[in-house]
């Protein structure tokens, strides 16, 4: 089975790229990178020729508000183009939990559009909703700036580790369309304040941080439990703390 991963050079793609790989299927690593741009068209058709499942996990390269909605509707428009005329039969793409409660988020509303892309295409498909990505920890931080001090919120969230990210991509490419969304996340839950202070403090970020229930999240402001899955979501089995121990500090 000829599957193309979209993003295939990426932190996720290429973990993805290499599992299916290991499963002796034939991959595709789709992405400008491989003369495969899902923006302007090139190379798509050719990349798609005789594929039977398309797994989209692209990101866009720009977060302004009207630049990442211009990326994911030209990216989406012409990805369903091309697996229409490739006759795709599974379209997997991955979002994020929570999309729908957090469209004050320029971000979050394109991921939406996104996702009504792929819904109304005809397709068959799967979105695949994750949480936050333990290797993001640092660029929450970053869009938490103020003033010289860094605001994070107390709002719940339940990340998850990249290497787990890839293993249920995986499983649900080579599976049967949900044709709806399933949700998946890492095993433990505590607040986006905690998760990140300590991230920052293995990493010896010695920045100064502020619980802040006002705080934003990419541009939108948290409720409680925005960021948390529901009881039917797939976890995976990395433990946060157990991945910290792996991270190096700075200098």
């Amino acid at each position: 089975m000829k599957i193309v991963v979209i993003g295939g050079t990426g932190l996720i793609g290429s973990k993805l790229v290499q599992r299916l790989r290991d499963d002796d299927e034939e991959v595709v690593a789709a992405s400008p990178l491989t003369g495969v741009n899902s923006v302007t068209g090139e190379g798509l058709d050719e990349a798609m020729a005789g594929a039977s499942v398309v797994v989209d996990v692209a990101n866009s390269p720009v977060f302004d508000d009207d630049g990442v909605l211009g990326f994911f509707r030209a990216s989406g428009r012409n990805l369903i183009e091309a697996e229409k005329k490739a006759g795709v039969r599974h379209h997997v793409v991955l979002s994020i939990v929570g999309t729908e409660r957090l469209q004050g988020s320029g971000y979050m509303r394109a991921k939406m559009e996104q996702e009504n892309i792929v819904r109304t295409s005809g397709i068959p498909f799967t979105i695949v909703h994750s949480t936050q990505f333990f290797e993001f920890m640092g660029g929450i931080a970053d869009s938490g700036m103020q003033g010289g001090r860094i605001h994070l919120s107390p709002a719940m969230m339940q990340p998850i580790s990249s290497e787990d990210v890839a293993d249920a991509l995986a499983e649900v490419a080579l599976g049967r369309p949900a044709n709806t969304t399933v949700e998946i996340a890492g095993p433990d839950t505590a607040s986006v304040f905690d998760v990140v202070t300590a991230y920052m403090r293995k990493s010896n970020d010695t920045r100064e941080v502020v619980v802040d229930n006002h705080a934003t999240y990419f541009g939108a402001v948290l409720e409680h439990m925005s960021l948390v899955p529901g009881e039917a979501a797939r976890l995976g089995p990395t433990r946060f703390r157990t991945w910290l121990e792996t991270v190096e500090p700075r200098n």
